[in-house]
């Protein structure tokens, strides 16, 4: 027997839907349809068809691959063998490919990219390599389905992403698209941002500042039209309440001084004083309460998800103010 003999390639048994949306294949998948290494690197050679895209991962066709199968080689290679997709992926993509997937206008898009960013577990021993760079978690975070690959939830792509860049103006352009966008809210992008150690960064925090800024412009607004497109009766907004002659209560976004009735925004930032934060929320909204008035709490994304749930709540403790003990008497003054 002639052990020079070339391999002459035989056509490879993949299924009809692997053949319809890419050519990209692991070494695992190869040699469970029945491919021996031999036979792969003879594919591989000059005139085989085919080439290596990353260690273990093999395109079965010439040329240079498309978007979606750089996206399903990176995949393939940080995954697991014999890891199902479907079931708790241990590898998602994240970082600016990701933010590409999710529509943001400001990442760029997935065929300028001459990197892909896989997020997998902290326990996963495996290196970056070539074009891929992996990233980390404590936590897989829940994917979302996304051109038809798991993708990293928005708070943490942008992280992952914000982890590699120095430019001010483009860190402020893709917090800011998230919020104004819809992707997220900012309580969500500035934990992601705390846990990834990027708050000590300068252009990272002025950043962050714009991005709450703008998250509260977006909630008040949201606020103002819950009480339009509801009829609820027009509060007094953006004061602050204090006793007659004694110490600051606290500022609210609105306030109804017949029924005693407040609401306030949950805008606070997760940052690493959040404790001391919700220490003292916790103690200003019990005062309040002590004093007969009561605090309707709302968070950005209720308002934003469920507004006309928001709206009955307001309503119902409007109403329920006649079944309540008198308020005690508050001083009102704009904020």
């Amino acid at each position: 027997m002639n052990h020079n003999t070339p391999i002459s390639p035989r056509p490879l048994p993949l299924p009809a839907d692997t053949e319809d949306r890419h050519h990209v294949l692991s070494a695992s998948q190869l040699r469970a349809r029945g491919m021996a290494g031999a036979e792969i690197a003879a594919r591989c050679k000059p005139g085989g068809g085919w080439q290596q895209l990353l260690p273990g991962v093999y395109l079965s066709h010439p040329g240079q691959p498309t978007a979606e199968e750089r996206l399903q080689a990176a995949l393939l290679y940080a995954r697991r063998s014999g890891a199902v997709p479907s079931q708790s992926p241990d590898a998602m993509i994240t970082g600016p490919a990701a933010l590409a997937l999710h529509g943001f206008s400001s990442a760029p898009p997935l065929t300028s990219l001459d990197r892909v960013d896989v997020l997998v577990p902290r326990t996963r021993r495996l290196r970056s390599t070539g074009w891929v760079r992996l990233e980390r978690a404590q936590e897989m975070p829940e994917p979302l389905v996304l051109a038809g690959v798991p993708v990293a939830p928005v708070a943490r792509a942008l992280a992952d992403t914000v982890s590699g860049l120095t430019d001010a103006v483009t860190v402020r352009g893709l917090l800011t698209e998230a919020v104004r966008g819809g992707h997220c809210e900012p309580s969500a992008v500035v934990r992601e941002l705390n846990r990834a150690r990027l708050l000590s960064r300068p252009h990272v925090v002025d950043a962050v500042d714009s991005l709450l800024a703008e998250g509260r412009s977006i909630a008040e607004a949201r606020l103002y039209e819950m009480v339009r497109e509801f009829a609820l009766p027009d509060p007094l907004w953006n004061v602050d309440l204090r006793l007659p002659g004694g110490p600051h209560l606290g500022g609210l976004d609105a306030y109804w001084p017949d029924q005693a009735v407040a609401v306030e925004l949950d805008t606070r930032a997760p940052r690493q004083d959040d404790d001391a934060m919700w220490s003292e929320y916790t103690r200003k909204r019990e005062h309040l309460e002590r004093l007969g008035i009561t605090v309707v709490h709302i968070t950005p994304r209720k308002l934003r998800e469920a507004m006309d749930q928001q709206a009955t709540v307001v309503r119902t403790a409007l109403m329920a103010a006649s079944d309540r003990q008198p308020a005690a008497y508050v001083v009102v003054l704009p904020r």
